[in-house]
């Protein structure tokens, strides 16, 4: 025959209808700290990245409750599988789940139903409460039970589901796990109603899609293929008289391979994206170790990186590291050139010369503020094989000399734009040249004064 549960007295019900939980303030957190430190099993916790710790009071504002948030375990097979993403889809929306990593009841003060209570109330606002605080809800919640120390009835009693046991590994520093063989029961629960089917969707929601944005790019590049990349970039010359942990060839490598994931590269973004190489990349890219690791470089190495390194040399190897990787450019496709003010930080334009549409990369210039991109484009063609080539440029381009240039010194065919504020040029090219008949684009080129004109050379 199983035991009854005792129910709740009056004096505990009113309690429990009055409890509240909120947020605890900073001064309250070494409070947090201490009281998690004498009572629970596993004392008090150093969460990393995005947490919230929750307290529950009663009407007289005793502490009856303490809960902490934390971020979500990377790896969980059973959860993963629960919720169907993949890899690529876990790395960027982890953010969306979060760990409860601790929940204690203030001894001496405990009666049936006030865990319930207090997690229930937590779990109602936890995920506006992260909006608030941190620019995005979360939508599902995970935590471990020790089978030897707790029955989880707290959870299943809001609605946890159990998924089975975790390997018996836990987390001791941001990317870093210990393994204690001592295997949780791993109970999970959503947050809202279709998280599970938002989670793994082809597209977040926009009002999810910041979490990917802030993720940023991990390389899944292979040892084996960094080192490749390194043999490449060791012969660009050093700028520096002092070499620290990172050899040139190593942040070179570092941002090359930002571009090969389509990361984006400033110091900043930089930094973040060498943060998130593995220690078995690092060490491919030659950094040198310290204390035991291998360290990523900081914003500023990244810095003086961009703004020291000789643009020459960087373009060279650069080049060269395409061609390894992808094979001679392709001589059948349009060549575009098109210049580009940076999203982030300042900095000049830049013109860059693309094959179109492989995205291969020819050669790129900066385009210096007392100019504009014509005599920049000029100076650029002799750097191109345009022999047999369409080069198209858009309507600031379209003048004589860069005609000439294309056609007389590079054997090459231009692509131009005409735009009606070139106004006897784009009456010719009306008179000349019809329309096409049924292309939706030219249409709407044609109704907003563009012409488009693609002249050879004469044989």
């Amino acid at each position: 025959m199983s035991k009854a549960v005792r129910k709740p007295n009056p004096e505990e019900q009113a309690v429990l209808e009055s409890l509240q939980v909120r947020i605890a303030e900073p001064h309250e957190l070494k409070r947090c700290h201490q009281l998690l430190d004498e009572h629970h099993y596993l004392g008090s916790p150093k969460p990393v990245g995005e947490r919230l710790y929750y307290v529950v009071t009663d009407a007289q504002g005793q502490w009856r409750a303490v809960l902490i948030f934390a971020a979500a375990a990377k790896h969980l097979k059973a959860r993963d599988q629960w919720i169907g993403w993949t890899d690529a889809q876990r790395e960027k929306r982890l953010a969306l789940v979060v760990n409860n990593i601790r929940f204690l009841l203030v001894p001496g003060q405990t009666f049936p139903n006030l865990g319930t209570k207090s997690l229930r109330l937590a779990l109602s606002r936890i995920s506006s409460d992260w909006q608030t605080k941190y620019g995005h809800p979360v939508l599902v919640v995970e935590t471990f039970v020790d089978p030897e120390q707790f029955c989880g009835t707290v959870y299943t009693a809001n609605g946890w589901e159990e998924l089975g046991q975790t390997d018996g590994s836990g987390r001791h520093q941001r990317d870093y796990y210990v393994r204690h063989d001592k295997p949780k029961r791993l109970l999970v629960r959503e947050l809202c109603s279709h998280a599970r089917r938002s989670l793994p969707a082809e597209h977040l929601k926009p009002t999810l899609a910041l979490v990917e944005a802030k993720v940023g790019v991990r390389s899944r590049h292979t040892v084996k293929e960094i080192k490749s990349l390194l043999e490449l970039l060791r012969g660009v010359p050093d700028y520096r008289k002092k070499i620290g942990p990172y050899p040139l060839g190593s942040l070179l490598a570092i941002y090359l391979l930002a571009v090969l994931c389509g990361a984006p590269r400033g110091s900043k973004d930089l930094a973040k994206f060498a943060r998130k190489l593995s220690q078995r990349q690092r060490r491919a890219l030659g950094i040198r170790q310290r204390q035991g690791r291998y360290p990523a470089p900081s914003q500023p190495t990244c810095w003086r990186l961009l703004e020291e390194i000789s643009g020459t040399h960087l373009e060279q190897a650069l080049l060269q590291v395409q061609e390894r990787l992808r094979g001679p450019a392709p001589q059948d496709e349009l060549i575009a050139m098109d210049g580009k003010e940076p999203n982030h930080g300042g900095g000049h334009s830049v013109l860059t010369a693309l094959c179109v549409p492989s995205q291969y990369y020819l050669a790129s210039a900066v385009v210096d503020t007392k100019t504009n991109e014509i005599p920049v484009a000029q100076k650029l063609f002799p750097d191109l094989d345009l022999k047999g080539r369409f080069v198209s440029l858009d309507a600031l381009h379209t003048q004589t000399q860069t005609a000439r240039d294309i056609v007389l010194e590079g054997g090459g065919d231009y692509l131009l734009t005409v735009k009606d504020n070139q106004l006897k040029l784009h009456q010719n090219i009306e008179k000349r040249l019809p329309a096409p008949k049924a292309d939706f684009p030219s249409l709407a080129a044609n109704a907003h004064g563009v012409s488009h004109f693609r002249v050879r050379k004469e044989p």
